[in-house]
């Protein structure tokens, strides 16, 4: 499979080859599912917590005698019956880290980019820089490639400062290094852009020889 290259103003370059099993495979939405479903599970952090009547102060002694007082027994002001006392089957702290196979991984970041290659949502630029970390040159990159309110993940070949801190504050813009998209990053999007070099090095870590 082959890519048109164009040039940062949006005129046509050259051309660039690909590894059809990489952007030409069928889609195995099944795996794509399991994929995302681990990522945005191993972004939980699992602080979540609460205090069970064992954790919270107070309560060392019986709140009233047992007998004669016309009211329900009570052994403790924590229980959790009483205003202040602990919580029951609340939540505790724990990992929600789930663990995917690496070929499983390929596979799902395999059949996003197939998918968005067949919906013709990739763009190849023969380079992308910047001179300066400004948000309006980046916007005006966006502009001149009729991308302009589209959701897009631009993949470069190496980390740029400049791309990162022009595109940080606009919202529907994602600027990460081709090897360390995550199968989610290439899905949450409109168009994929990448550059020459983003587009080569992810060809090259998704063959089906690795």
């Amino acid at each position: 499979m082959e890519f048109q290259v164009k040039k940062i103003d949006g005129t046509d370059d050259s051309k660039i080859m690909v590894d059809d099993a990489v952007f030409g495979m069928e889609p195995n939405e099944a795996v794509v599912h399991q994929a995302v479903q681990a990522e945005l599970s191993n972004m939980r952090q699992g602080t979540h917590s609460s205090k069970s009547r064992g954790k919270v102060s107070g309560g060392g002694r019986k709140p009233f005698k047992q007998k004669g007082r016309g009211m329900a027994r009570a052994g403790s002001t924590r229980s959790p019956i009483w205003r202040g006392g602990g919580t029951v089957f609340g939540p505790e702290p724990h990992t929600y880290k789930k663990r995917l196979p690496k070929k499983m991984k390929h596979v799902a970041r395999r059949s996003v980019l197939s998918s968005k290659a067949k919906d013709g949502a990739i763009i190849v630029l023969n380079a992308v820089t910047l001179d300066t970390p400004k948000t309006k040159m980046f916007v005006d990159f966006i502009k001149t490639l009729g991308l302009q309110g589209k959701k897009l993940t631009l993949l470069t070949g190496a980390v740029d400062d400049n791309l990162f801190f022009s595109a940080r504050n606009l919202p529907n813009v994602i600027v990460i290094p081709s090897v360390e998209a995550s199968t989610y990053d290439l899905l949450d999007n409109e168009v994929l852009v990448f550059d020459k070099s983003g587009i080569t090095l992810i060809n090259e870590q998704l063959s089906v020889k690795n």
